[in-house]
């Protein structure tokens, strides 16, 4: 493939969720493919990057890993703010982490971009004994809320990869978007002209 033929996009990714629920540990597992079981709390937010190729374009990942202490959520809207995506993690063990969750959702909806791509994730699918959260739960809110869902092992490694292939998937292509808005703003212009033809009495024609 010629170089010519692919390109980079640039995503802004921020991650949000409870305290302890594996955020730093599911980036660590992208970015290194590593896992650290005793991991230092995040404190305010992280910033890493990965580039990964999804068909003909590179996407490089700017990601925003923000704390989970209820002390630094108030941080979160610098960090999501013009995000054109975002994780919202829980952890399968902990109930109250899904109710987290639900929060955030509710929050991004109301205060991040309006097309931002969202992913719910409920991490410690290696700790599956003891869930607490049904897949079916998670589905459930991700179909409601129309998320993208997935659940993961930042441990193991299990479908962490494809959380954020699904991601890139979702994001679009900002050339084509130009190159769409550069046809509605010709069309429009077209149905302009028309206007302005009809005004004057005479035939439908832009010319």
């Amino acid at each position: 493939m010629s170089s010519s033929s692919s390109h980079t996009i640039s995503v802004k990714l921020v991650l949000l969720g409870e305290a302890a629920v594996g955020k730093s540990s599911l980036v660590l597992r992208f970015v290194s493919n590593d896992f650290q079981e005793n991991k230092e709390p995040t404190i305010g937010a992280a910033f890493l990057t990965q580039r990964c190729k999804i068909n003909d374009k590179t996407i490089k990942f700017e990601i925003w890993d923000t704390a989970g202490q209820e002390r630094f959520a108030s941080l979160a809207p610098m960090y999501y703010r013009n995000a054109q995506s975002a994780l919202i993690v829980y952890d399968i063990t902990k109930p109250q982490s899904f109710i987290k969750a639900r929060h955030w959702v509710k929050e991004l909806h109301e205060q991040a971009s309006k097309d931002i791509t969202i992913a719910l994730v409920g991490n410690k699918l290696d700790l599956a004994s003891e869930r607490q959260i049904t897949y079916e739960e998670g589905k459930t809110l991700a179909e409601e809320e129309n998320l993208l869902f997935y659940e993961t092992s930042a441990k193991t490694g299990e479908q962490v990869s494809d959380v954020f292939l699904g991601i890139g998937n979702k994001i679009p292509d900002p050339s084509l978007q130009k190159s769409q808005n550069l046809q509605n703003d010709l069309s429009q212009q077209t149905i302009n002209l028309n206007v302005i033809d009809d005004r004057n009495g005479s035939d439908n024609c832009a010319c």
